[in-house]
């Protein structure tokens, strides 16, 4: 079944474009003209991946995207924006979106980094019914990669998609320090703006959801270095 994806923008002519060249790639396309039409369209049908513009009347992306993460949905949302400062970048990975593309963009690097997306936070379903599904755990906290639920103890704790697989990175490599760079390649798969401080933004919000009971830190900082899983 085709992946089914969600594109946002109130430009007519962008949003056909995106149809044209998404549904070419295979991809089922679902094309909403403003943010209050997004949001509606999520509630009937989640999607597999959402492509979503910032500068829209009414309710702009920055607003879908927190109501989209506050209502539990961790499915990948690529921003796209006419704004190119690491300020307004942050600002958009802050309310939960996965990737920022800025426009004017080709359409052969936006597919590209759907298929990153797709691959990285859209294998949930495939997870669930593969071989290949495990339960990681360090201490009191495990993730299982079919159902993607991560718990602290007995506690259920809820994940984007990003959060997801910095925690699976961590779980994996228990002990081990990795490196900014590696957590960056990893993660988001290509390099950001060395200003850019996506990375520790996502560690400030995996803390705040792993000791939100009051738990003892797992994930440490190795100054000048990284991050390493331990206790």
């Amino acid at each position: 079944m085709p992946s089914r994806i969600l594109v946002v923008d109130d430009d007519a002519k962008i949003g056909a474009f995106l149809r044209r060249g998404l549904a070419l790639e295979g991809y089922d396309v679902i094309i909403a003209n403003s943010g209050d039409e997004s949001l509606r369209r999520v509630a009937e049908q989640a999607p597999d991946l959402m492509i979503l513009d910032i500068m829209m009347p009414g309710i702009n992306g920055l607003e879908v995207c927190r109501r989209v993460r506050a209502a539990g949905e961790g499915f990948p949302i690529l921003m796209l924006t006419a704004r190119d400062t690491i300020s307004d970048r942050v600002k958009g990975l802050d309310c939960g979106a996965d990737d920022y593309l800025v426009k004017p963009f080709a359409l052969e690097e936006l597919l590209a980094r759907v298929r990153a997306l797709l691959r990285r936070g859209g294998g949930a379903k495939d997870a669930e019914e593969g071989p290949g599904v495990v339960i990681l755990r360090y201490a009191d906290l495990s993730l299982d990669t079919g159902s993607r639920e991560a718990r602290r103890g007995d506690r259920l704790i809820d994940l984007t998609a990003k959060e997801y697989e910095l925690l699976a990175l961590f779980l994996s490599n228990p002990r081990q320090v990795l490196t900014r760079n590696t957590l960056m390649e990893k993660v988001w798969g290509y390099d950001y703006a060395g200003e850019s401080n996506v990375l520790e933004v996502y560690v400030g919000y995996l803390r705040q959801k792993l000791e939100t009971a009051g738990e003892p830190r797992l994930i440490q900082t190795v100054r000048g270095v990284g991050y390493v899983l331990k206790e």
